[in-house]
């Protein structure tokens, strides 16, 4: 291994333990109420040397939500790719979705603050491209589901991939969010497991999606 290519290794082992360190303070404290200051403490480092990778708290919250991203589009990705008809992949990547959101609720939540982000984006345009370039590779999954589906029959003719993609996902992702909002309320008071919901969603949506649905 060369010194160049012994170096770009080191200074990416590095910016993985910011972001480490960053995820660890971010979620325990939120966006607003991290400072730098902390996330180079945690990462034992000098704040000098922090800034040589990141710029700010919102370009790290930009790194954590690339992260996010990816374990998300490798996660649709596994589920697509176990099925065989686009109907079932469809399914499929609703209850990864579901998985995902239960098994790292932090990076689900940073997923949702990043598409729903108000931060001022001009200055962190390479970090957003990679964001953006994820966001898009998770949709594809979908996208390419539902072609799937409308190319062996399992979903309705009439579906559009894109717009049902995004339907989707959106619903999905509002179900799993009320779920995570409500479930103390449900178990305590409805007397029912608040994940059944999600499995009422799913049954609901892919009645109405597949080749044998109801067509509006």
């Amino acid at each position: 291994m060369g010194i160049a290519e012994r170096r770009e290794r080191e200074k990416e082992q590095r910016r993985n333990t910011i972001l480490d360190a960053a995820e660890k303070v971010f979620f325990s404290k939120g966006l607003n109420l991290t400072t730098m200051d902390e996330v180079a403490e945690k990462a034992e480092l000098s704040k000098g040397t922090l800034y040589l990778y990141f710029k700010s708290k919102e370009e790290l919250f930009f790194g954590i939500a690339c992260r996010a991203l990816t374990l998300l589009k490798e996660m649709f990705e596994a589920a697509a790719n176990s099925k065989p008809t686009g109907l079932e992949k469809v399914r499929a990547i609703g209850e990864a979705h579901y998985n995902y959101s239960q098994k790292y609720p932090h990076y689900f939540n940073m997923v949702v603050h990043y598409e729903s982000s108000q931060i001022d984006q001009v200055e962190f345009d390479s970090v957003l491209q990679q964001c953006h370039q994820l966001g898009k590779g998770v949709m594809e999954v979908l996208v390419r589901a539902v072609d799937d589906g409308l190319r062996d029959g399992t979903l309705r003719s009439d579906l559009d991939p894109v717009r049902t993609a995004y339907l989707l996902r959106g619903l999905s992702a509002g179900i799993i969010q009320l779920i995570s909002r409500e479930k103390k309320h449900i178990e305590e008071l409805e007397e029912f497991a608040a994940k059944d919901l999600m499995e009422d969603f799913m049954g609901m949506m892919f009645y109405a999606l597949g080749s044998n649905g109801i067509k509006h």
